[in-house]
């Protein structure tokens, strides 16, 4: 099953020289507004909560491609950090009103990260199949994962006066045990819409 190798938003809406600045920034801001309103779709769970942020993240990058889906992402951190609610469960800031960092800190880092990445795959011919889509989602959601855990590793170190072995099996055992599963499910979900959407596009 072929896909076309240019992203799925530039299908769409065709890039021109004389409105690409303008473009790109309405989709950053649309962007940043659909992976917040997905982090509000929650599934209670201590200290990260699930939602469906990691769809969203992975389907921005995907749909944009690497530059234009890392920007989103760093539009969309900057947003929470400085005061909108923007984060899951409506948090704001990276720090608490206690003086404490969010235990989410990380893996806000590691969707710029992803996002990047999946667009940068896709943009280097991974787009050519839906098996080979539904890989680089994989591997974006692998990459969340990564500073996620070293943050929250940190977070439990710090705020659970927990040794630094403690603090690892602590944040794997609260930010990627209970999660896995469902954010493999979510990176099929959005790897399929996206490759889906494109394959349909093209053949038009």
């Amino acid at each position: 099953m072929s896909l076309s190798t240019s992203t799925l938003i530039n299908q769409i809406w065709k890039p021109t020289q004389s409105l690409a600045l303008v473009r790109n920034i309405m989709l950053a801001i649309t962007g940043s507004l659909l992976v917040a309103l997905a982090a509000q779709i929650t599934v209670p769970m201590w200290p990260v909560p699930m939602t469906l942020q990691t769809l969203a993240v992975l389907a921005v990058g995907a749909a944009y491609g690497s530059r234009l889906g890392a920007v989103t992402l760093v539009l969309y951190a900057i947003e929470g950090a400085v005061g909108l609610p923007f984060f899951a469960g409506g948090q704001a800031g990276l720090i608490n009103p206690q003086g404490l960092i969010l235990s989410s800190g990380g893996f806000i880092i590691g969707f710029i990260l992803a996002a990047w990445l999946v667009g940068k795959l896709l943009e280097q011919g991974w787009s050519s199949s839906i098996i080979k889509t539904i890989l680089a989602a994989l591997i974006g959601t692998a990459v969340i994962y990564i500073p996620g855990l070293i943050w929250l590793a940190v977070w439990a170190a710090k705020t659970q006066s927990m040794g630094a072995g403690d603090a690892v099996q602590a944040a794997i055992s609260w930010g990627f045990t209970p999660f896995w599963v469902g954010d493999v499910v979510k990176a099929i979900i959005a790897a399929l819409a996206v490759g889906g959407a494109s394959l349909g596009l093209a053949k038009k």
